[in-house]
């Protein structure tokens, strides 16, 4: 390591890059820049060297940008928590940067020239109160916060202004939790909430009088939980339609952004009665079910999904929906083992890593009329979208949204179309 690593640099900030970053220059190498923002003059302090670039956090503005302010939270800023990236600017600046990152992404990996626009969700004033699953780590001597950023140690917290204030109200951050790892806490639309408590290894963990009533379950690894207090099932509600959701299985975090997401996937989608339609990723079927709804009895929605609680919970959200089936599978082989050919619609929710190689193949040879790619990352999504296209499957329309205030995070929903 040389002397580069803790040194202050003087630097002038160019244009923002994907994961929180801008990007600036020292002697001809690339420094990523954290606490920064496009344009500003600012000494920052190398917090990471390698071969090719260094990291480093901007420490002291010298020329700001007009789209600065102080961040809202306490314990943002170099070296703190980690959770949040972009505190330091606006609402309206964090979406046009998040904006830029999806342009560049699109244009870098799939040569895709767009203009793009991240649009905001309902239901997250000034970018604050919104995240209604937070997972808070805890300390050796059990305080609770989050880790900082590329770091294992924790900022310890007694608020979180991003989270929801159904979360704030049970209090966790007000006790010790002892021999826990970590403690998330769940507050669905359905007015549940749960704590969810990730026990040492060999350690039991003692749960302190919460200040709001919550079901406790203990976090089992891999997905799976066991209730100590309570049913351990969450209800999220979505137009008429409520949703089950077992411990913490996945759902959008956004309070706006499960009926946001849906409402844009539908309108690509255009399902049409009669329509043979696939959920690939299909979660606890909040896409299934709106596809159902639009295909009809006379139509078919086949929904898969690889964790079999989500599964389950899938199963009885859709119960009064006979055309929708769900099956537990990995994309990568179910298709073949349920004998899928064809489908007139696609609709692909993927985890952050993509579809892949292998699944894009899979997925062009349905020969589907309309994909419809839902993506919380920009930059597998257009690596993605450059495989597509390879298999004749163009970007027709492309939507973003900002899902995930305050942080780099980004959620887009694309039509593809055969050419």
């Amino acid at each position: 390591m040389s002397g580069v690593e803790q040194a202050s640099l003087e630097l002038t900030v160019g244009p923002v890059a994907h994961g929180g970053w801008c990007v600036a220059r020292h002697e001809g190498r690339v420094v990523f820049v954290r606490h920064a923002l496009p344009g500003e003059r600012v000494i920052a302090e190398v917090t990471e060297e390698t071969t090719r670039f260094l990291r480093a956090d901007a420490v002291e503005i010298l020329e700001a940008s007009p789209d600065r302010v102080v961040p809202p939270c306490p314990y943002a800023g170099p070296g703190r928590c980690g959770g949040c990236d972009w505190q330091h600017a606006t609402p309206e600046a964090q979406r046009r940067l998040k904006a830029q990152v999806v342009a560049e992404q699109l244009r870098r990996l799939a040569g895709i020239e767009r203009e793009v626009v991240v649009e905001e969700v309902p239901g997250a004033k000034d970018g604050l109160g919104w995240r209604t699953r937070v997972q808070f780590a805890a300390t050796a001597g059990g305080e609770l916060g989050f880790r900082r950023h590329r770091s294992h140690d924790v900022e310890v917290v007694d608020a979180c202004l991003i989270a929801h204030p159904e979360v704030e109200a049970v209090g966790v951050e007000e006790h010790l939790w002892p021999g826990a790892a970590g403690v998330e806490v769940i507050a669905s639309s359905g007015g549940d909430r749960a704590v969810v408590v990730a026990p040492r290894p060999r350690r039991s963990v003692t749960v302190p009088d919460l200040e709001a009533p919550a079901s406790i379950l203990l976090d089992q690894g891999k997905g799976r939980t066991v209730p100590r207090r309570g049913s351990g099932v969450l209800h999220e509600q979505v137009g008429d339609r409520e949703f089950r959701v077992a411990g913490s299985g996945f759902w959008q975090v956004h309070p706006g952004a499960a009926e946001t997401l849906l409402d844009a996937v539908l309108a690509y989608a255009a399902p049409e009665p009669g329509e043979w339609a696939l959920d690939l990723y299909c979660g606890v079927g909040l896409f299934a079910a709106g596809l159902a709804e639009a295909v009809g009895p006379e139509g078919a929605v086949f929904g898969l999904e690889s964790e079999a609680a989500a599964v389950r919970d899938a199963r009885a959200n859709l119960r009064d929906l006979p055309q929708a089936r769900i099956e537990r599978g990995r994309v990568e082989e179910a298709l073949d083992r349920f004998q899928i050919e064809r489908a007139d619609l696609v609709v692909v929710d993927p985890p952050r890593a993509g579809l892949g190689r292998d699944v894009v193949d899979r997925i062009a040879s349905l020969e589907a009329l309309r994909i419809v790619y839902v993506s919380c990352d920009p930059a597998t999504l257009a690596r993605d979208l450059a495989w597509l296209a390879e298999r004749g499957y163009a970007l027709s329309d492309l939507r973003a949204f900002d899902a995930f205030p305050m942080t780099h995070h980004v959620e887009c929903v694309a039509l593809l179309g055969r050419e």
